[in-house]
This record gives C-alpha cells, structure tokens and sequence, in this order.
C-alpha cells in the first residue's frame, strides 16, 4: 500500500469563478464584462450511449463548472482567451465563420463558444452581435465529464442575455422549453462546428438539470422529470474517478458506434433502437445476426447493450422515485444496475479501457456498492456509488491499483447534484 493520499480535483466557488474570469478579462481586454456567466460539467449515473439512440439517462450537473467573463461588442468580432492561451488571443469574424471542414472552420476550444452565436443566427435570431469573453473551467478536459459542453453552455446563457434572447431564464426560475432550444443550439454546435457526433444529454444536463436532483432525460422527445437525488441524506456518496485517460469524441470510435446503432435500426425497421421493447430485444438480436452483413455481430452487440441500457435505466430510476429510503435491498439493486451497465459497455459497446476497467474493479472490491464507466468511454472517468464515510477508503484502494499497474495517478471528484447554467455576477 501506498501512503500518498488520493488527489481531489475541487471545484471552484461561485465567487471563485466569477473573480477568476474577471481578472483575466481585465487583464486582457482592459475593460469591464458584462457580466459572468457559467455552466457545469456533468456526470452521468446511467443510460450511456442511449441519447443519440432515442433512450433514457439519468445525469446530475456537478459543481465543477466553466465560468464566462463577457462583453458584448458593436461589431462582428469574437475575441476570446483562457488562461492556457492568454499569450494569444483568438480572434474571429462571425460573417466569415462555419463549421468543421469549411472554409471558415474554427479551430479548438473556440469552436465550442464561437460556434453557439453561428447556430442561433441559423436558428432565425438574426445577426448577432460580436464580444469578447474570457473562460476559467475547472471541469476536467478530457475526462468524460462534458467539459465541452460547458463552453457550449455558459456562451449560450451569456449570448442569450447579453442579445436579449429571452431563452434561458434564471438558475431559480428557468424557462425549460427556451432552455430546450438552447440545448439544440449547442448540440448544433458540438456537432458541425467541433465535429464530434454527439447527442444531447449532456447539454440537456448543464442547461436543464436542478440542484439536489437528477435529470431523467428522455432524448426522443426531449423531456425531462426531475428525479430527488440527496445521496448525502442516506449516508451515501457518488465518487468520480478521473482516469486521466483522455478520450477525445472527434477521433472516430464515438462515430462508429452512433453509425452501427443507425444501421442496425434500419434492419430492423425502427427510427431509433429505442424502438426495440426490452421483451423483443431477443427476436430482434435473431434479426440481426441472422444478416449477411460483415458486421453482423457488431450490431448484435452494439444493439443489446442500447436496449438493455435503457431497461436499467427506467429501473434505476424507478428505484429512487418510490419514496423508499436507498437502503438494503434496494441500494444493492441500484448497484447491481450500475454493475451490469459497466460490464454491457466493456463487453458489448466495447468502449472501455483498462484505466477505466481497473478503476471499477478496484472500487467494487473496497467495498463499493456499485460502479461504472460515465461519459463516452475509450478513457474518461468511472463514477462508484459509496458509504459517505469510505470514500477517502474507495479512493486509495483506486489509486493504489493504478500506482501497481504502472497507470498515471488518477484524480477524484464528489458529485453533488449543482445548479444549471446561469448568470453569477
């Protein structure tokens, strides 16, 4: 055993946040913004790789949030700076930019901020005024946790306010279905201008979720309920494990697995493979394998984890609505659920990693009542449901399996259900 103590990524404070995006702004721009504007990460408890399928997740925002300094300019032009690129400003035209592989292609994080204007001007909001802005994010790149979409957010609230928009609504009274379109704009916005096929759950999370809840996410139609989810008055924590292994979702294994869901959903005759019952999901798999395609079994596999994804989705969260403490028999059916996801991803989705697959295993023998990869996969982060006194036990017992396989040392977070994107100062 190792005596390093594990590393905690903390999250910033609101007035953290808000003082930290300010000061680069004035030191960059020599003016005042408008205003902060901020929007979290997100974490997902289950249902992955369901949205772009027309199924059911159920993530939570976290407290780990991107924080936006802005200023509204009289021009077309978007300046912007992070603190990793303040030696060089980034700076472009809002009537020459486009999305990926266009002449006008934004290159980098800029893409995710500047690309929110592009879409709401596609969006039949006009021709929207240009700013600068200066982003601090604390939630962490690359590590599953929607970092991305936290750009994507806090510029939508931003842009939102400072245009008169009138979509969003404040954090305590949000207007859900301006919210909605917003979402659209962004998920827009990750999928042309940055290039990467997502679906939108996890800017449905950032924009939509509710502090102290979890956001049941139907991605057919866009609804949502809002699921209690106070781990804390149970005893209980969700425990984020950063692998440090960082996935990107442009870099082809994302795409090919939204592509074999579409084929596969053509085969079989449905929109979406959320069209599949859980109680036709065996004839359906016959269906497949029985295709002359070279890939068949490929869809086999891709296709049951969806459907038996989206089963354990709905369970879970009957689980946590019946008014029942999350106790006895009913936390270890929330475990079980949590453990079954992990294992249809490793050996049906197959975009886990040995990071990922080292974290879980690790986090169940301490003692955990569940655990699973979250977020896209191929590196990222895993999320283990734990007694709220064994926490700091659970994160060792990770951390020294990961110094005995020679991995680079993970990094931690507490996931508490946070607010939804909004102004701060």
């Amino acid at each position: 055993m190792t005596n390093d103590a594990p590393v905690f990524a903390p999250a910033l404070s609101p007035q953290e946040g808000a003082e930290a995006a300010t000061a680069l702004f004035r030191e960059v721009f020599e003016a005042e913004p408008d205003g902060v504007w901020y929007a979290p990460g997100r974490v997902n408890i289950i249902g992955e790789h369901t949205d772009y399928n027309g199924g059911l997740a159920l993530p939570i925002a976290l407290p780990h949030r991107a924080h936006l300094a802005l200023r509204r300019r009289d021009d077309r032009v978007v300046r912007l700076v992070s603190p990793q690129t303040r030696e060089k400003i980034d700076v472009m035209d809002l009537d020459t930019i486009g999305p990926k592989g266009s002449p006008g292609e934004v290159e980098h994080w800029a893409s995710y901020i500047a690309g929110v204007a592009w879409s709401l001007e596609r969006d039949g909001f006009g021709d929207l005024p240009g700013f600068d802005a200066a982003l601090v994010s604390c939630v962490p790149l690359g590590g599953g946790l929607s970092s991305s979409a936290a750009l994507e957010c806090s510029a939508a609230v931003a842009i939102d306010e400072v245009a008169h928009l009138g979509l969003a609504g404040p954090p305590e009274e949000p207007d859900d279905a301006g919210r909605a379109r917003l979402v659209t704009n962004c998920v827009r916005t990750e999928n042309e201008m940055a290039g990467a096929p997502t679906g939108g759950m996890d800017q449905s999370a950032s924009l939509r979720c509710r502090e102290g809840h979890a956001l049941e996410l139907d991605c057919r139609d866009g609804s949502v309920t809002h699921v209690p989810f106070d781990l804390a008055a149970e005893g209980l924590a969700l425990l984020v494990i950063d692998t440090k292994a960082k996935h990107s979702l442009d870099d082809g294994q994302y795409g090919a697995r939204r592509a074999a869901c579409e084929r596969a959903a053509e085969i079989l005759g449905v929109e979406l493979l959320a069209d599949v019952a859980i109680e036709d999901l065996p004839g359906a798999l016959e269906r497949l394998a029985a295709t002359d395609a070279d890939d068949a079994d490929e869809l086999v596999k891709r296709t049951r984890h969806v459907v038996t994804e989206i089963d354990r989705t709905r369970r879970l969260v009957a689980l946590l609505q019946n008014g029942r403490p999350l106790r006895g028999e009913k936390l270890a059916e929330a475990g079980r659920l949590m453990d079954a996801s992990h294992e249809s991803l490793r050996v049906d989705y197959e975009c886990t990693c040995p990071e990922l697959d080292v974290a879980v295993e690790a986090a169940r023998a301490a003692g955990a009542h569940g655990a699973r990869m979250t977020g896209g996969g191929f590196g990222g982060s895993a999320i283990a449901l734990v007694d709220a006194d064994a926490v700091h036990a659970v994160a060792t017992a990770v951390a020294d399996a990961y110094r005995r396989e020679g991995f680079n040392p993970p990094a931690f977070l507490d996931a508490v259900p946070a607010a939804p994107a909004g102004r701060l100062a």
